[in-house]
């Protein structure tokens, strides 16, 4: 699993012009999920996710977790984290789980998210043409690899 967070004063979801999700002050984040993703990956990564102290303290250290300052969650699944791009000039998403094996763990990671986070995590629609908008606190943005997990 992959997941892009984005510190965010604001941000939102439109599928079809419809919001979709909308949050202010918290985590955008765009969810990759690869085929050999398992609970595991799930576990970990969520619990990275609520832990991450990436939120400015009183200093203006990056010393708060979404926890620590009431932020909200818009969670999007971004199967495209998965490109590869090594051949040719259009990406392939082989490595991305198909929606049998994607959209279980989505939701599973809504959940997961919510529970960890204790708010309400908007999301956007699986598969849809989605249109994010977002502002961008700092910017701070952090890419997190299940697969690095066991890495040093």
């Amino acid at each position: 699993m992959r997941a892009v967070l984005q510190c965010v004063t604001e941000a939102s979801c439109r599928v079809g012009g419809k919001v979709t999700g909308s949050i202010q002050n918290g985590l955008l984040i765009l969810l990759g999920i690869a085929a050999d993703d398992t609970a595991d990956d799930l576990q970990w990564l969520s619990q990275k996710i609520a832990a991450m102290r990436i939120f400015s303290d009183d200093n203006e250290l990056m010393n708060k977790s979404i926890t620590d300052v009431g932020g909200r969650i818009l969670l999007i699944s971004q199967f495209t984290l998965f490109a590869q791009t090594k051949k040719g000039n259009r990406p392939s998403f082989i490595r991305a789980a198909k929606p049998d094996v994607a959209i279980p763990l989505y939701e599973q990671m809504i959940t997961m998210l919510g529970a960890l986070t204790n708010t309400i995590v908007e999301t956007g629609i699986f598969g849809a043409d989605m249109k994010i908008s977002l502002v961008n606190d700092g910017p701070v943005t952090i890419i997190l690899d299940t697969h690095d997990r066991d890495k040093h």
